[in-house]
């Protein structure tokens, strides 16, 4: 807290703001690789399961590339093999209960 209150005192000093600014530059460059890595494997595996190529996912990098890859995989036919009718058939509903005769 008292460097912080002699760095203001004294006014900005070139050397001093030139290392403050190399510490903390590693810090933003690992936030900067975590935000990318939380965008990019989403949409790396949501490519891969449609059929394009995952490496699309880098998309994301460029500005405006987000919305355009999110386009693409909007309005593109999908090339998966679409799962059979008997499949998503839902089963039979169960008889109704029997219920004791009454008198």
């Amino acid at each position: 807290m008292n460097q912080l209150a002699l760095f203001l005192q004294d006014g900005p000093d070139p050397v001093a703001i030139q290392h403050a600014v190399l510490a903390i530059l590693p810090i933003v460059f690992l936030f900067i690789l975590i935000g990318l890595a939380i965008v990019i494997v989403p949409f790396w595996f949501i490519c891969k399961k449609a059929g394009f190529s995952p490496w699309l996912s880098f998309l994301n990098i460029i500005p405006l590339g987000n919305l355009i890859l999110m386009y693409v995989l909007a309005f593109a036919d999908w090339k998966v093999v679409p799962a059979p009718q008997g499949y998503w058939q839902q089963p039979p509903m169960p008889p109704p209960p029997q219920f004791p005769p009454q008198a």
